[in-house]
């Protein structure tokens, strides 16, 4: 765990990770990715339904981590994202992941194809790994702004298992929050695996 506050508004915290990561060495990103795939057999199991996410850019994780999950749980459901009228975003809407039948969709991101489940279906999900650009050790989480796991976290079952998904340096003593935040019960780095967000490393 890193020992930091970082100062100044979401929107400056947010600059600074996205270039911190944008530096990390491709041998590096390659090595946290297989490290973090071999951690899933940790705390997942065949009878669980787990929500996942394909990462975008720079994000922890890969396509290769969605694929074992699918060998290691009963179920992966992966986030369709959608838009009100407005522009607003609105809760995932949740597609069952089936290996080659992902279609393309906007944001970069890849999408299981319709027909699909409705934005409740999380609260069916056992473990949730979440995107993040940081988590705090009290489970505050910062996100890329875009609002639409905000609006999804809430759905989630009492007792889920909320992991940020993130890289070591990115585990930090202190985030600013709001009070609608929904915190994340565990974190999972490439160096220690799940830990709950209570414990001191």
């Amino acid at each position: 765990m890193v020992d930091g506050v970082l100062a100044g508004t979401k929107a400056q915290h947010r600059k600074a990770l996205l270039a911190a990561r944008r530096a990390v060495p491709d041998d590096v990103r390659a090595a946290e990715v297989l490290a973090l795939t071999e951690h899933l057999g940790q705390f997942v199991s065949r009878a669980d339904t787990v929500c996942a996410y394909l990462p975008v850019g720079a994000e922890p994780g890969s396509p290769q981590m969605v694929d074992r999950l699918h060998e290691l749980c009963s179920r992966v459901l992966l986030p369709v994202t959608r838009s009100g009228a407005d522009g607003e975003p609105l809760a995932l809407l949740w597609g069952v992941y089936v290996p080659g039948a992902l279609v393309a969709a906007r944001f970069g991101l890849f999408e299981p194809a319709a027909p699909w489940l409705p934005e409740t279906t999380v609260s069916e999900a056992d473990v949730v790994l979440v995107p993040a650009l940081a988590v705090d050790r009290t489970g505050v989480r910062l996100g890329r702004g875009g609002g639409f796991y905000d609006r999804s976290l809430v759905l989630c079952r009492p007792g889920a298992t909320l992991v940020a998904v993130v890289r070591d340096e990115e585990v930090l003593d202190e985030l600013p929050s709001e009070p609608h935040d929904i915190r994340m019960t565990h974190a999972l780095t490439p160096k220690h695996g799940l830990f709950a967000l209570a414990d001191t490393l």
